[in-house]
């Protein structure tokens, strides 16, 4: 009897010792796949806090342009069906459907907004470094009025060197 209490003590003992769950050895993948999923989402919330809400958006593909309209012909054609998935797979095997005749009024008009968009986004970018360029001269002006004071009090200056050209 007392081996059978032995064994009886010693399970009771691995229970007690268990970690919790955060606590508990991971194994290398996992462990990897944890710290990627970290990494990811940290890179991901920088890149979103940069967004400029004055940037001009991209412009459609071609098939968006094609389901602008074809949203308005669906809709009429099955008024209950509300689901945006709906709309999009039909839109999809329509799109797949169509002739590269039929598809082209849709890609001049998408190539028509990109030609737009492109003036727009050169627009932008030379604001963008107008404003840029207007913030570093400022700091310059700042940073060339101090120097010139600290010259005019020490008495240092461009006399100093007229007598060394003699």
């Amino acid at each position: 009897m007392k081996i059978a209490k032995g064994k009886v003590s010693t399970r009771k003992d691995k229970k007690e010792v268990s970690l919790p769950v955060e606590e508990r050895k991971v194994g290398k993948r996992k462990a990897a796949l944890k710290a990627d999923k970290s990494r990811s989402k940290w890179t991901k919330k920088a890149k979103l806090g940069k967004k400029d809400p004055d940037k001009p958006k991209r412009p459609p593909s071609a098939f968006f342009v094609f389901l602008e309209e074809f949203r308005k012909t669906y809709k009429e054609e099955h008024p209950n069906v509300k689901a945006v998935s709906a709309v999009g797979k039909a839109g999809g095997e329509k799109w797949k459907s169509l002739t590269k005749a039929e598809k082209a009024p849709y890609e001049s008009k998408a190539a028509q907004r990109k030609v737009d968009y492109e003036k727009l986004i050169k627009a932008y970018n030379k604001k963008q470094e107008s404003v840029v360029d207007d913030e570093d001269e400022e700091s310059d002006r700042s940073n060339s009025v101090v120097n010139d004071e600290d010259d005019e009090e020490t008495g240092e200056g461009e006399e100093d060197d007229d007598e060394d050209d003699d």
